[in-house]
C-alpha cells in the first residue's frame, strides 16, 4: 500500500481538497484502486455539530458519518461511495486512545503523544486503505502547516515516511500572492511554508503552486532552488473557472506519472480521463441560461456571503446542467431579505426556486412565503429536507385549512404539528444528545408508480442513483419527520405522497400533480449528496428539464 500526504501552506481555503480529489481521479484512471482520507484537527468527533458558516456544508456518507465537505469532492471525482474510515478528527483519535487507556489496553505504560497518538493515526490511515481495498491512500492534512493543532498528524506522516521510505510521497499546496502595486507573483510565502514543513522533518516531493495566474519559469526556478525540489516537481495550479478542470490541468503537466514515479510505480492503464474531459466539454458548450433562486439562511458570515453552506446543491445543479444542456445561474436569497421585502418582490423574474436544508425556527416564515409564491405562481420548485417540511407546512396551512400549522421544531406549541419529532428522537433531545443521533446515512425509499419521482429515476437514474423494484436508496440528515396523523387530510386536498419507507411509516417525498403545477417536488432525503459529474442525480436532471 502506498500513501500520498497533501498539506497546505500560508492560508487555508487553497483547494487542498480539490487537489487531493484530482490526484485521486488521475491515479484511478491509471489503473490503481485509490481512496481519499480527510483529517480534521478539530476535537469534534465528527462535523455534525459544527455550524455551516463555520466549517462549510456537512457531507454525509452512506454509513451515516457526518464529515467535512471535502469528502463530497472525493466522491464526486472518484465516482465512488466512501465511508467513515475515510474521515478522521483529533477528537476521534484522542477518544480512541483514552478509551483504550481506561481499558488497560496499554498494559500500564505511560500513554504519550508519541508513539501512542501517532500510532493510532497511522493505524487509521492504513485501515482506510484496507477497508477500501486501495493500492494508494491519499491523505489530506487539514489546516495549514505550522498550526499547533495538527502537529501530531504531520508527525505521523514523518514517522510513516521513515518506516516506508519508498511508499510515501508528500504534496505541499502553497500560495503565491500577487502584490497589485508590484504586479508580480511573490514566492516567499510558499518558500517559508515549505521551510516550516522542513522543520517538522518533512521534505515535500512536490509543491503545488496556488496563485491567481500560472507561475512563470522564473518563479518555478526560485521555488525549486529554495524549496529543495526539482523544477519539474513544481506544479502550477492557477485559478480556474471550474474545479472540474483541475485534473485536466494537472494531467497536462504529467503530474500523475510523476507521482507514480515517486512511489516506485508504473501506470497500469493509459486510457486517461476521457469521460471526465467529455463532461468538462459539456460545461464549455453554449447553453440556455435559467435563473434559480436558492432561498436559505446559511449564506451570511459577518459582511461576507458564503455559498459553501450549500456546496452539494450547487454542484448537483452543475452536473444536471451539463447533462441537460441548461446553464443554472444561481442567486443566493437570504430569508431575512424575504422577510423584509416579501417573496413577490424578491423572487420575481426567477425561472425556478429551490429551498435547501436548514435547522431551527429562524427564517421559517420567509421560507413558507417562498413555497407559497412558487406553488401559486406555478414556478418549478425543489425542496430538500427542510425544504420538504416547509412545503408540507405551507400546503397544510393554505390548501388543507390547517391555519397555524407548523413544525414542532419551529413552534413546539403549534395546534397542527404536521412535521414532528419521532419518539426516539425526543429522548435524545431531552438528554441533550445532539451529535450523531439524528436519522443519518442511506435509507431505502419506495417510490410510488406514476409520480414525477418515479419517472425521473426510471429515465435518468443509473448507479449510484438507480431504481430497482420501485426502491431507491438515498442519504438522510434530519431529526423531524412528516406527521402521519395528517397524511389522509393532506392527500385528500391534493398532496401527492410519492415516496415512503418500505413499510410506509415514513414519508420520504411529496409532490404536486403535473395537472396543478409544472414541477413541484420535495424530498426528506438529500439527493445532492449522491450527485456526481459522471452520474448526475435524476431529481436534479428532471428539475432542470422542466425549465427547458
Amino acid at each position: 500500500m502506498k500513501f500520498i500526504f497533501i498539506s497546505g501552506g500560508v492560508v487555508s481555503g487553497l483547494g487542498k481538497g480539490v487537489t487531493a480529489a484530482s490526484i485521486g481521479l488521475i491515479l484511478k484512471s491509471k489503473g490503481f484502486k485509490v481512496t481519499n482520507l480527510k483529517i480534521d484537527m478539530y476535537l469534534n468527533v465528527d462535523a455534525g455539530t459544527i455550524r455551516p458558516q463555520e466549517h462549510g456544508e456537512v457531507f454525509v456518507c452512506d454509513d451515516g458519518i457526518e464529515t467535512d465537505q471535502d469528502l463530497g469532492n472525493y466522491e464526486r471525482f472518484l465516482n465512488e461511495n466512501l465511508r467513515r474510515e475515510n474521515y478522521m478528527t483529533t477528537g476521534q483519535v484522542y477518544k480512541a486512545v483514552i478509551d483504550r487507556e481506561r481499558a488497560f489496553g496499554y498494559g500500564g505504560e505511560d500513554v504519550e503523544a508519541v508513539p501512542h497518538v501517532t500510532d493510532e493515526i497511522m493505524e487509521r490511515i492504513k485501515k482506510a486503505g484496507k477497508v477500501n481495498k486501495a493500492d494508494i491512500v491519499i491523505v489530506e492534512l487539514g489546516g495549514t502547516v505550522g498550526e499547533y493543532q495538527n502537529g501530531l498528524f504531520f508527525e505521523a506522516n514523518r514517522i510513516l515516511k521513515l518506516q516506508k521510505p519508498n511508499d510515501v510521497a508528500h504534496v505541499h499546496v502553497s500560495y503565491l500572492p500577487i502584490i497589485k502595486s508590484l504586479g508580480e507573483l511573490k514566492s516567499k510565502p510558499a518558500q517559508q511554508s515549505t521551510h516550516l514543513l522542513n522543520s517538522m522533518g518533512i521534505q515535500p516531493d512536490f509543491l503545488v503552486a496556488r496563485s491567481e495566474r500560472g507561475i512563470d519559469e522564473r518563479r518555478r526556478e526560485r521555488l525549486a532552488l529554495f524549496c529543495n525540489l526539482r523544477s519539474e516537481n513544481i506544479i502550477s495550479n492557477p485559478d480556474l473557472d471550474s474545479i472540474y478542470r483541475l485534473p485536466i490541468f494537472f494531467e497536462e503537466q504529467n503530474f500523475g506519472n510523476k507521482l507514480l514515479k515517486s512511489l516506485h510505480l508504473k501506470a497500469k492503464s493509459n486510457r486517461g480521463i476521457i469521460d471526465w474531459k467529455n463532461f468538462v466539454a459539456k460545461i464549455d458548450a453554449k447553453r440556455k441560461e435559467v435563473k434559480i433562486a436558492i432561498v436559505g439562511k446559511y449564506f451570511a458570515t459577518g459582511d461576507y456571503q458564503l455559498s459553501d453552506s450549500y456546496l452539494c446543491v450547487i454542484e448537483a445543479l452543475k452536473h444536471a446542467g451539463a447533462a441537460t444542456g441548461v446553464k443554472p445561474v444561481l442567486s443566493w436569497i437570504g430569508t431575512d431579505e424575504v422577510e423584509k421585502r416579501g417573496a413577490k418582490e424578491v423572487l420575481k423574474g426567477f425561472d425556478a426556486i429551490l429551498v435547501p436544508q436548514g435547522w431551527g425556527s429562524r427564517g421559517v416564515e420567509a421560507k413558507l412565503e417562498t413555497v407559497k409564491y412558487a406553488r401559486e405562481n406555478k414556478i418549478p420548485y425543489l425542496g430538500l429536507c427542510f425544504g420538504m417540511q416547509m412545503a408540507v407546512i405551507e400546503f397544510a396551512r393554505n390548501k388543507a385549512g390547517l391555519r397555524g400549522a407548523n413544525s414542532a421544531e419551529a413552534d413546539p406549541k403549534t395546534k397542527y404539528p404536521v412535521v414532528h419529532v419521532m419518539p426516539e428522537q425526543k429522548k435524545y433531545l431531552e438528554q441533550h444528545q445532539y451529535g450523531g443521533t439524528i436519522r443519518l446515512g442511506s435509507w431505502p425509499c419506495k417510490v410510488e408508480k406514476g409520480t414525477i419521482l418515479e419517472k425521473a429515476y426510471k429515465k435518468y437514474g443509473e448507479e449510484p442513483n438507480e431504481i430497482k423494484d420501485q426502491i431507491i436508496n438515498e442519504r438522510h440528515r434530519h431529526r423531524y419527520e412528516f406527521n402521519n396523523e395528517y397524511r389522509e387530510l393532506l392527500e385528500k386536498n391534493g398532496l401527492v405522497i410519492s415516496g415512503t419507507s418500505p413499510d410506509g411509516k415514513l414519508v420520504e417525498a411529496i409532490e404536486l400533480s403535473t395537472k396543478d403545477h409544472p414541477f413541484f417536488v420535495a424530498t426528506q432525503f438529500h439527493p445532492e449528496y449522491k450527485s456526481r459529474p459522471l452520474s448526475p442525480h435524476p431529481i436534479f436532471v428532471a428539475y432542470l428539464e422542466a425549465l427547458k
